[in-house]
């Protein structure tokens, strides 16, 4: 199939693209970034999908929309209004099946940057309204809200011990993701899903669950 992904040069688009191209897919990756991947049947666009209008792109079976930014003066445009402009231009695509966002816990408790929090909720928002219109095609279109997940975008809590301790410890399970276990939920489902849709599922080691309870 091909699968049409954005943010492919780092984190969890880049572990996306190569999960989809170890199953034997055709990736079409876009990123402001250069290449990282090198793989004969993976085709990279150094791209700003805030720009209207992309180069000529082939028409996907799956969409994953992965690129995003933590910068709270980009944040809108980006995670948002930029992202809903691409995946307008393929939602009449033949054969798509299905379409899928890189949305945040933070959508769900508000717990970080107050212009970062609005897009990454309005992007489920949007999921869902795509996925009331992708239905009649039999297509699905979910979304993923990963808590913290161990990415360059991350680094600074990373490279503090401090700092990745003390968020480690407000998760249930002690830990963060891997971008390579967001990618196998993602590729779960786009081609094995075909009963799963409108729906935000939180992968975030059991941090939103966490609570003392006092008796």
């Amino acid at each position: 199939m091909n699968v049409l992904i954005t943010g492919t040069a780092s984190g969890i688009g880049k572990a996306t693209a190569e999960k989809f191209l170890e199953s034997g897919h055709t990736v079409y990756g876009v990123d402001l970034a250069e290449p990282t991947i090198a793989h004969p049947h993976y085709h990279h666009l150094v791209w700003d999908i805030r720009t209207p209008e992309p180069p000529a792109l082939p028409q996907p079976e799956i969409l994953i929309n992965c690129a995003g930014t933590i910068e709270e003066q980009d944040a809108i445009d980006v995670n948002l209004t930029a992202t809903i402009r691409f995946t307008e231009q393929f939602i009449q695509s033949e054969g798509l099946r299905s379409v899928l966002f890189i949305a945040s816990a933070s959508a769900r408790n508000g717990a970080e940057f107050p212009w970062y929090v609005a897009s990454k909720a309005g992007l489920v928002g949007y999921m869902k309204n795509l996925a009331l219109k992708l239905a009649r095609r039999g297509a699905t279109c979910n979304s993923i809200s990963p808590g913290g997940v161990v990415t360059p975008m991350n680094r600074h809590i990373l490279e503090s011990p401090a700092l990745y301790e003390a968020v480690k410890a407000e998760t249930l399970l002690g830990k963060w993701a891997e971008p390579e276990e967001i990618a196998d939920l993602a590729f779960f489902l786009t081609v094995t899903n075909r009963s799963i849709t409108g729906e935000d599922i939180l992968i975030d080691n059991g941090e939103m669950l966490k609570s003392n309870f006092i008796w």
